[in-house]
């Protein structure tokens, strides 16, 4: 396939990664669809910016669950900011795919303090399948792609 003069530089792009999938210009989006993620996705980062704030400050229940997870106090603000910077990422259309791949990491960190300090895992897990079910309703292409990886 080669890239024509003219050609659309994303519809080339989606055939490279999803050669079989439907174009997204051809793909319509349920409006209700695109809505709950985004809803969803507003949820999502709003609890997540709460929690980074909360580090960087550094509020009182924030310090005490730090010592508790048996964690430094210095790590408290670079932890913050290590959060506040993909779910920023993640609210900004060019780049939140990447503010999920690295949210994704982030509840994988949270993921292994919970099973150290021998809690449930639960929430970090629902909260990264929840991130990307909503950037999967938000996303044409991220559809396109998964429909063509299960083919």
């Amino acid at each position: 396939m080669s890239i024509e003069a003219g050609s659309n530089r994303r519809e080339y792009m989606q055939q490279v990664i999803a050669p079989n999938a439907p174009l997204a210009s051809e793909e319509s989006s349920p409006r209700a669809l695109v809505w709950t993620g985004r809803v969803l996705t507003g949820v999502i980062v709003t609890f997540l910016l709460v929690d980074a704030i909360g580090k960087l400050i550094p509020l009182a229940p924030y310090v005490e669950g730090t010592k508790q997870a048996g964690y430094a106090i210095e790590l408290l603000r670079p932890l913050g900011f290590l959060l506040l910077i993909p779910a920023l990422l993640h609210l900004l259309p060019r780049t939140q795919f990447l503010g999920a791949l690295l949210l994704t990491a982030y509840f994988g960190g949270a993921v292994a303090t919970h099973l150290r300090s021998g809690s449930s895992p639960w929430f970090p897990v629902v909260f990264c399948f929840i991130l990307w079910a909503a950037y999967a309703m938000r996303s044409t292409q991220f559809r396109a792609f998964l429909r063509a990886s299960i083919q």
